[in-house]
């Protein structure tokens, strides 16, 4: 039986300081989805960056500090596509496609509305073009 993880770790780093490749190795998931990673992979360890036993594909914002997504994957995926293949929405990491062949596995860290809504037309637009790469 393979294990399937989705995980919002709120901040890579703060999510290692807390034990999480000591996670990762004790529950050894066959795929593990991390979202909003804060994080460009070339300011991590090469641990963090790519765990021991793992395929490791990132997608970072280009804003530092900001949303990211990363898959770690036991088994090399046929296809990993980084983002939607729009520019607005590739430019804060928020999407990985894997496609295992028989399978698909998404990682994606959803934009927030903001508290004075200014990002609800972004984040809606996001949840549209999302499901429209879903039903390709």
């Amino acid at each position: 039986m393979q294990t399937y993880y989705s995980w919002n770790v709120n901040g890579v780093r703060a999510a290692a300081r807390k034990g999480f490749l000591d996670w990762l190795a004790a529950t050894k998931p066959d795929i593990l989805g991390i979202q909003e990673t804060k994080a460009h992979p070339d300011q991590l360890d090469s641990a963090l960056r790519a765990p021991a036993g793992y395929h490791s594909f990132w997608a970072a914002a280009e804003k530092k500090g900001y949303s990211g997504v990363a898959l770690f994957s036991r088994q090399q995926p046929d296809d990993v596509q980084f983002g939607l293949g729009i520019p607005e929405f590739d430019s804060e990491g928020r999407t990985i496609i894997a496609d295992y062949g028989a399978y698909v596995f998404i990682t994606a860290y959803f934009p927030n509305g903001s508290r004075d809504h200014s990002r609800v037309p972004y984040k809606m637009a996001y949840k549209k073009a999302f499901k429209e790469k879903c039903d390709e």
